[in-house]
């Protein structure tokens, strides 16, 4: 008898060419992780790369810097946001 293929997500096969390009693991390490076969994986990887051909820039020290500063920034705003909004809610209830 056959066997059956497996049918797999697309957003399984988006992150699991995601592990191989941002990791830079080889397909067959991923592909074993992930319990598929490595020839799949391949394919998945293969198709991604010619519909991006352009590859992205490193991030220079700089940049890699400013990105820093910018989530250590968003961070702060999201904590102060959050005291002003429990703030606001206390005197509401407190000064009708």
């Amino acid at each position: 008898m056959p066997e059956q293929r497996r049918r797999f997500s697309p957003q399984f096969k988006a992150e699991a060419v995601q592990m191989v390009i941002e990791t830079g693991k080889p397909i067959a390490v991923v592909a074993r992780e992930l319990g598929i076969h490595d020839g799949t994986l391949g394919n998945w990887v293969n198709a991604w790369r010619r519909e991006h051909p352009e590859p992205d820039q490193p991030v220079n020290p700089t940049e890699r810097a400013r990105v820093k500063e910018m989530e250590e920034e968003i961070r702060r705003l999201r904590m102060e946001n959050e005291f002003l909004k429990k703030a606001a809610a206390f005197f509401a209830r407190t000064h009708p």
